[in-house]
């Protein structure tokens, strides 16, 4: 699903326009980053948990050559579904 049906299908259900669903998705969207980066979690009971954890610089090797390369760290966004989610896709 692309982001323009999710709009359409928002506003379907809703009953707004597909501007106003626009903008309030896009505004969830925006708060979720907010909130990700300076608490570090976000939680929708019933839908899941988004959170955010430092992953650590490893060595791989590149595929090609076979040489080892570094693999710096960095932060990673996890989402862990909520058990109304589970249910519903089962």
């Amino acid at each position: 699903m692309t982001k323009a049906e999710l709009i359409s299908q928002i506003a379907a259900e809703t009953q707004v326009t597909k501007a106003t669903a626009e903008q309030t998705l896009t505004a969830v969207l925006h708060s979720i980053i907010n909130i990700l980066k300076m608490e570090g979690r976000v939680t929708l009971p019933g839908f899941g948990a988004f959170s955010v954890s430092e992953r650590q610089g490893r060595t791989g090797r590149n595929p090609r050559t076979g040489q080892p390369i570094e693999i710096a760290g960095g932060k990673v966004v996890k989402f862990k579904p909520g058990k109304t989610l589970k249910e519903a896709i089962r």
